[in-house]
């Protein structure tokens, strides 16, 4: 799961590098939502980024990569 704001260059480029490694994934642009939607989504966030930045990638239930980091999502992701 991606948690992304819409104007941010960097989930963009998080998003865009996932589809070159060919990764199935689902995001949520967290500034696009409201009311209780948006709080659940920056309340699942916070569990696995308490500074809630953008991007925050989380893999199954036990990896979450904050930021863009390539490298690293090509290493964990298998890219």
């Amino acid at each position: 799961m991606l948690y992304a704001l819409s104007t941010c260059i960097w989930c963009r480029k998080t998003k865009s590098l996932l589809v070159e490694l060919g990764v199935a994934y689902d995001y949520v642009d967290v500034d696009l939502l409201s009311g209780s939607d948006r709080n659940q989504a920056e309340n699942e966030m916070i569990r696995w980024n308490p500074q809630c930045s953008f991007p925050t990638m989380v893999i199954g239930d036990q990896s979450c990569i904050v930021g863009y980091d390539e490298s690293k999502l090509r290493q964990t992701l298998g890219g």
